[in-house]
C-alpha cells in the first residue's frame, strides 16, 4: 500500500515540476520578445 501511495506521490510532484519549468520557460521566451506575462499568456511581445 505504502508503494503505492509513494508512487502517486512522486507522480505529482514530477508533473507539478514540469509545469512550473514549462511556465519558466515561456516567461523567459515572452520577455526577451520585450512582452510581459499576464495570467499565463505573453502580452506586448514581439515576435
Amino acid at each position: 500500500m505504502f508503494r503505492l501511495l509513494r508512487l502517486v506521490i512522486f507522480t505529482l510532484l514530477a508533473f507539478a515540476a514540469g509545469v512550473m519549468f514549462e511556465r519558466n520557460q515561456a516567461a523567459e521566451q515572452c520577455a526577451q520578445g520585450s512582452g510581459e506575462m499576464r495570467r499565463g499568456h505573453c502580452i506586448g511581445a514581439s515576435e
